[in-house]
């Protein structure tokens, strides 16, 4: 696989990832989702190399833009709320 394309994917899994932050019900989120989809779709043919790295800059500021200040985390996730909550009584408990 080119570099370029697991650039793209990953530039994709960024945007998902971004607006999941703002919206985290997927019920509201998958519209956004879909029109994320329906842009990265749109320039899928694009040819000119020119053309194509002012999407890409255009898409990074984009992500750069809408960054969420406080990120959604999973609880049991690192930095999560949750994250080794019982780890001081794991190590410390002996039977």
């Amino acid at each position: 696989m080119s570099v370029h394309r697991n650039y793209v994917r990953s530039l994709y899994k960024r945007a998902l990832y971004t607006s999941l932050d703002w919206y985290p019900n997927r019920l509201y989120w998958r519209p956004i989702a879909l029109q994320i989809r329906a842009e990265f779709e749109a320039n899928r043919g694009e040819s000119s190399p020119v053309r194509v790295q002012h999407l890409l800059r255009e898409t990074e500021d984009a992500l750069e833009e809408y960054r969420h200040p406080l990120p959604y985390k999973y609880m049991t996730a690192p930095g999560g709320t949750k994250y080794e909550r019982n780890k001081w009584f794991e190590d410390n408990m002996r039977m």
